[in-house]
């Protein structure tokens, strides 16, 4: 009886040395290799340290999709991963991005992100690969590099100003509410609708009183940060002067998020979450009606519609604004879509403080649900009818 246990014992062990996924678990225990949740996982706890500590980290991909149908892909995949062991640091987190498909590694603490660490880096990689790879295998991995914060550089519209790969999280965290996310487009659709056709009337009024009032287009068109930092345009009535120059507003906007007073510089937080000066002289007679009223945000309806917009949501920041954005900042532009109203809206438009606008628009989206939504909606004629924070 004894022998013959021993004898399963023994197939089972030779079946399970030569099975792919036990050879991958064997090496992820060997080389201290995260799965790929518990990978992912890390990376969104090195974006908070990294907001607090303001130190970047680096994250390189190794794709070896090349090596799926291969024979002795197991060996290949051990080789791999011994080689990113050797050239990397105990603090450094290595693991599946995408198991089977995609190896990662973040390399964390570094002092600065720049060009030439990077390519110190891929070079130290590239070597330990070359140590155990044969030329053509090496071919077949496709290296890539990620730096956290990203690199601020001018994007086109429908472009991320966001490296999504930094974001793994995202992906699931969207996976995970999508039914409650459908409702929410159902109820945008929906709510733009009735609203475009119950004011259509006043949209055409006001569209001939921006007409009258001064020369250029009846809507402004303004880009846009929207959902995970993808560009869009921005409509709204035109209330100012065509062609009028925004380099005070630029200024203004910079002093606001670190930190001036509003009370001393002449301006004020407005309704949208934009520092705004109280006596604007790009701004037409009729225009400072249309903001007063907020009858400026209607085109937004359409956005709406368009799905770039949400009836509830943060506000879209203007791609200037973000470059004085702190990283803890971009995050309420990254999991939700911008809406006509929010949080910040109904509860802080006197705020003077930009942190705690966005302080709100995070709250948000860490309790977000459809019910949320919908008291914001309920809340919101209250506030634009008393017009407070309206400049």
């Amino acid at each position: 009886m004894n022998t013959t246990n021993r004898k399963n014992r023994k197939g089972k062990a030779r079946a399970l040395s030569f099975s792919p996924l036990f050879a991958e678990h064997l090496f992820s225990r060997d080389y201290d290799f995260y799965s790929e949740a518990d990978f992912n996982a890390m990376i969104s706890l090195e974006r908070k340290r990294t907001e607090r500590s303001k130190s970047p980290f680096l994250l390189m991909l190794l794709d070896v999709k090349a090596f799926k149908k291969s024979r002795g892909r197991g060996k290949v995949m051990e080789k791999i991963a011994y080689a990113l062991c050797s050239c990397s640091r105990k603090i450094d987190i290595k693991g599946w991005y995408k198991k089977g498909e995609i190896y990662g590694v973040v390399f964390t603490e570094i002092a600065k992100a720049g060009h030439e660490v990077r390519e110190k880096i891929f070079q130290k990689v590239i070597r330990a690969l070359s140590g155990v790879l044969k030329l053509d295998e090496l071919q077949k991995v496709k290296i890539s590099l990620h730096p956290y914060p990203e690199d601020k550089q001018q994007k086109q519209e429908g472009q991320s100003i966001f490296d999504l790969c930094l974001y793994p999280d995202l992906s699931t965290k969207i996976r995970g509410n999508r039914m409650s996310l459908v409702l929410k487009r159902i109820m945008d659709i929906l709510g733009s609708l009735f609203a475009l056709a119950l004011l259509s009337p006043l949209f055409l009024a006001i569209a001939l009183g921006v007409k009258c009032s001064s020369e250029g287009p009846i809507l402004y068109r303004q880009t846009r940060i929207g959902l995970a930092g993808k560009q869009f345009t921005f409509l709204k009535f035109r209330s100012m002067y065509a062609n009028s120059d925004s380099t005070d507003h630029i200024e203004y906007i910079r002093r606001y998020i670190n930190g001036a007073k509003a009370e001393n510089s002449g301006s004020v937080v407005g309704k949208d979450g934009i520092y705004k000066i109280t006596d604007d002289r790009r701004v037409t007679p009729f225009g400072r009606f249309l903001r007063k009223t907020s009858l400026d945000e209607l085109p937004q309806f359409i956005n709406v519609l368009k799905g770039e917009m949400s009836l509830v949501g943060p506000r879209p920041p203007i791609p200037y604004e973000c470059e004085n954005y702190e990283i803890w900042h971009r995050r309420r532009m990254l999991e939700v879509k911008p809406g006509i109203t929010g949080l910040w809206q109904v509860k802080g438009r006197s705020a003077t403080v930009f942190d705690e606008m966005v302080r709100l628009d995070l709250r948000y989206v860490a309790d977000w649900s459809i019910w949320l939504d919908l008291k914001i909606l309920f809340q919101t004629p209250r506030t634009v009818i008393s017009c407070k924070g309206a400049y």
